[in-house]
């Protein structure tokens, strides 16, 4: 019998085959949950450098939010790596949401993104 982390695993390389086979030279807006916080950053792969990034630990979010782990915290990381990006010039992602299930703060860091301009 698989453990979690492994059919995590399996889960998350799953997204990710299917990015790169359809898209393969775009940048990926890739996001990680902890139980305390959330995690996303704009990746170009080609080059393996990060374009922006933004998390709950971040200072200008840290002070405003209650805690990091709830979807107004996922929505406020999605609106400031949307403008991190924009700042890189950065229109186009596509979106990884990893072995994660797209509800919650998942669906919450990404509708913020496109409501910020980022379009995926």
């Amino acid at each position: 019998m698989k453990t979690p982390k492994e059919l995590f695993n399996r889960r998350k390389e799953r997204v990710r085959w299917q990015l790169r086979k359809k898209s393969s030279d775009a940048l990926r807006l890739s996001v990680f949950r902890s139980n305390k916080n959330i995690y996303a950053q704009v990746i170009d792969d080609t080059k393996s450098v990060t374009l922006a990034c933004a998390s709950t630990l971040d200072k200008d979010l840290r002070d405003k939010l209650k805690t990091g782990a709830d979807v107004n915290a996922a929505s406020e990381v999605g609106k400031l790596v949307a403008k991190r990006a924009a700042d890189a010039g950065v229109k186009k992602v596509i979106f990884d949401r990893g072995g994660y299930a797209y509800h919650g703060r998942i669906k919450a860091l990404a509708d913020a993104a496109r409501e910020s301009g980022l379009s995926f």
